[in-house]
This record gives structure tokens, sequence and C-alpha cells, in this order.
């Protein structure tokens, strides 16, 4: 006897489906807001040290999931996972974040040797997780946007401005070209590798692409993105992506149009009114909650929430974060979130 899949809400949004409840997940659902979490990360070590542990890493993704019942898992891992494959060193200062070395000049970058091979364990990660999920709930990979990944290769570690990736753009954009190349190629293998794996969608993380003026964007966060969707296609034609170009502001029409994502994350500084009227009309599009609204709670949270289902009322709609959650947020304002979005009718 054939037996009939189980309906996956927020797969069917993305394939264009809209629902009466929208489907919900947070960016940064597995992390540093949990107790279960901080317990494990405790025992086992630095973020590193998880994230390369399969069967750690599978555990940290399973616990929002647990707790919250999201309609999405989202993979435990880092985008830096990928310049650490490209050959670069990667590890975390306390307190300060990832560091990468070497810095990428034209020297650096043909010295360094591809060791794609330091992804397996997030493959491991993959089939782990895919074996224990709840078959309702959608299992989403994630890769960094070449634009993002590039300026961390090149700054060694985060900046605020993204000033040396831009000064590199402008000044040698061979060498940019010949660094995004790489990424590009390397990360729709990983993409490809981990829908192979199990994943059900992906997303591609653009965080610092809101730094760029209109036609390095066009050069630097759309071509790249657009490629990277056409090859993954390509492989896996019924997988869908999402595109996260945090910062992208009006340029993110553009983006919709041009990249052939499936769906468009929007970043909380998008009027979610706005952002209805100008993109593609059945198009469909993913947030966009103030993290520090959740934070604050109360009525405060539910007005937010409110406004951003009233605004997608009549799109398929994945309700989440602008932006990742924040180390401080409630749990009961989670919980409350989850409430109230999931009281909502059509």
């Amino acid at each position: 006897m054939t037996q009939i899949p189980t309906p996956k809400p927020l797969l069917e949004t993305l394939r264009g489906t809209r629902q009466a409840i929208p489907p919900l997940w947070l960016m940064r659902q597995a992390g540093r807001y949990l107790p279960e979490y901080r317990t494990l990360r405790a025992e086992k070590g630095g973020f590193l040290d998880l994230v390369n542990d399969s069967e750690a890493a599978a555990e940290v993704t399973l616990q929002p999931l647990r707790r919250f019942g999201f309609d999405g898992s989202i993979l435990f891992s880092d985008i830096l996972v990928v310049p650490n494959a490209l050959g670069q060193d990667l590890w975390f200062e306390t307190g300060e974040g990832p560091r990468l070395a070497p810095r990428i000049d034209r020297a650096t970058l043909s010295s360094l040797q591809p060791a794609p091979e330091r992804l397996e364990p997030v493959y491991g990660t993959v089939r782990r997780v895919k074996a224990a999920l709840d078959p309702a709930v959608t299992f989403l990979g994630f890769a960094g946007a070449p634009w993002t990944v590039a300026t961390y290769m090149i700054a060694g570690q985060g900046s605020r401005e993204q000033a040396e990736a831009r000064r590199l753009a402008y000044l040698d954009p061979e060498l940019m070209t010949a660094l995004v190349e790489r990424i590009i190629a390397l990360t729709t293998d990983y993409l490809c590798a981990q829908i192979e794996a199990g994943v059900d969608a992906v997303q591609l993380f653009d965080s610092w692409a809101g730094s760029l003026s209109p036609e390095q964007f066009e050069r630097w966060v759309i071509a790249p993105t657009t490629r990277i969707v056409e090859a993954v296609k390509a492989r896996h034609p019924d997988t869908p992506i999402i595109g996260f170009p945090k910062g992208a502001g009006g340029k993110l029409v553009a983006y919709a149009e041009a990249t052939g994502v499936d769906a468009v994350g929007l970043d909380e500084t998008v009027d979610p009114v706005w952002a209805n009227a100008a993109l593609p009309r059945d198009l469909p599009v993913q947030g966009n909650l103030d993290p520090l609204a959740l934070i604050a709670g109360g009525e405060t949270l539910d007005r937010a929430v409110d406004r951003i289902l009233a605004a997608f009322a009549d799109r398929p709609h994945i309700f989440n974060l602008g932006h990742g959650i924040q180390q401080d947020t409630p749990i009961a304002h989670v919980e409350q979130l989850v409430a109230r979005v999931r009281r909502s009718q059509a």
C-alpha cells in the first residue's frame, strides 16, 4: 500500500501555497538563549567543537523543536565552514568572534589548499537530524552567500562596514572575482551535499549585502547568487532556496526578480506593507519580526506580530525574525510569539 507523505506546511509555503496559519521558525533558533544549549556547549568545549561533533550538533539542532514545536528546523553550523574548507584556518576568540587566516590577497589566495573534507561533519549532522526529525517539520540547510563569506575571508574577521572587502572590490575586481568564483563553486557543492544528506530546503545568508552600492550589489550579490541558484536547481530542481540579503532595502525587488530564489527573507528594517506591495505578487516571503521586539514581549510583541501577519495575509508567508534571535531572549517570550502566530486565521 502506498504511504501518503506527511504534509510539511513550511515546505509547501516555499512552493507557493499559502497556509491558513503561517509556518514558523526563527533564525539562530538553536543557540545561546536556550539553557540546554549552554549546558551542552559547556560539556563539549567551544563553538567549533560543537559544529564539528555531528552527534552534538544534531542534538543542538533538535533542542528548539522539543521546546517550541517550530515548523522548521535549521541545521546547526556556521557560514564560515566554507572558507575553512577553502583552506583558511578558522577559530573563535572568546568574546570577540571568528578569526580567519591568512587574510586574502593575491599571494594568499593562490596558496590556499582546499580541504572539502572539513565539511564532512556537517553532512553527518544532517543525516542524524533527518533520522530523528518529525516528518511534518521542514529541515533547512544553509550557507553564506559569496559576498558575505568574502568579507570575512578578506578582513580575517567580521567588520562593521566591510570596508576592506568593499575597497578590494573597487581597486582589484579581478582578485575579488577570483575569490568569489571559488566561493560559488564550493558553496554550490556544499548546498547540494546537504540536500543529498537530507535537508528539504536551503537558505543563502547574505548578512552584509546592505553595505554595497546598487552597482556593486548587482555585481557581488545578485550575480553570484543567481549562479548558485541556477547550479543547485540544475542538480536538485525540486529543492526550494530562500535568499536573505540583509539590509538590501529597495534593492530587494531587483534581487527577487533576478536571482531565481523561491522565497525572500526580509530583515527587520523592511516595512512589510511596502514589501507586500513591491515584491512579485506570488513570491513567498519570510520574516520579519525585530529580534528586540521579541525581547520586549508583552503588548509590544503582540502588536509587532499582528502587523506582520496582516501585511502578508494574502501571500505565502513564513513567520520569522528579521535576523538571529538574541541570547538574552526570554523563553516565555518565544512561547508568546508561537502562541500569537498560531492563533492567527486566514
